[in-house]
């Protein structure tokens, strides 16, 4: 695993790009059917490899806010097919200052919400879960680095509270995406067996989803309770007293 210096500039280079491109969406300098800057610009213009714009590329079309083709032609490249939820703007301070808050409390807030949405969506007769089924399947590739990993494992607790239907606790969790990727991907640093814990995060996630799935209001609350407690403590954030 990287040291975690290196772990911090990686995922700050690319969330540079991911940052830039939902700034242009939400200052309406982009907007559906818009293509975006080829690669070769975007690493130019923000001083970033081209492998951390293609990163950030791939987390905007997981999210359903771009479109990649390859090849040449009117079709090819980056093509922006829908606009950010509304409020953006605002989740985006919150953002910036949520990663100065202390982990422990991010933790305990991520328990309180979660725990109550993967109840909530439980409960529901009409749960849709189909984004979070999508983002599990886009997880399963093995390929994935770590930072790329972590950034799809924040997008899909973002699109269990979005799924609830409860817009400030979807609307907090977005405003927290940042800080939860960057503790968690500090985290990532500190584990040796990087792959074995991937594999146990995909096999967490799909047994919360399908608790969610089956209606299991308890089971859904006590595993993503376990899911998250069981990830800090691993890679050594809090210890498995604090919480």
């Amino acid at each position: 695993m990287p040291e975690p210096t290196a772990a911090r500039e990686s995922q700050r280079a690319w969330r540079t790009v991911l940052e830039r491109v939902e700034r242009d969406l939400v200052e309406g300098r982009l907007g559906p059917g818009d293509r975006l800057p080829s690669e070769r610009d975007l690493s130019a213009d923000l001083g970033v490899g081209r492998s951390s714009v293609r990163e950030a590329l791939r987390v905007l079309e997981v999210m359903g806010l771009i479109r990649t083709a390859t090849g040449s032609g009117p079709h090819a490249g980056a093509i922006v097919i829908a606009a950010p939820a509304g409020g953006l703007q605002q989740l985006l301070r919150l953002q910036v200052a949520a990663q100065g808050f202390p982990i422990a409390d991010v933790v305990q807030t991520r328990l309180v919400l979660e725990g109550a949405v993967a109840a909530s969506l439980a409960a529901s007769d009409a749960r849709d879960t189909a984004d979070a089924h999508a983002l599990l399947d886009a997880m399963d590739d093995e390929a994935l680095p770590a930072p790329e990993f972590l950034a799809l494992d924040a997008q899909l607790h973002l699109s269990l509270a979005e799924a609830s239907g409860n817009a400030v606790i979807a609307a907090m969790m977005a405003g927290l995406r940042t800080a939860i990727e960057s503790y968690v991907l500090e985290g990532s640093a500190r584990i040796d067996d990087w792959t074995g814990m991937a594999q146990r995060l995909r096999d967490e996630h799909r047994a919360l989803v399908a608790a969610i799935d089956g209606g299991d209001t308890e089971s859904a609350r006590i595993l993503v309770h376990d899911h998250i407690i069981g990830y800090y403590i691993a890679a050594g954030l809090v210890p498995d007293t604090a919480l």
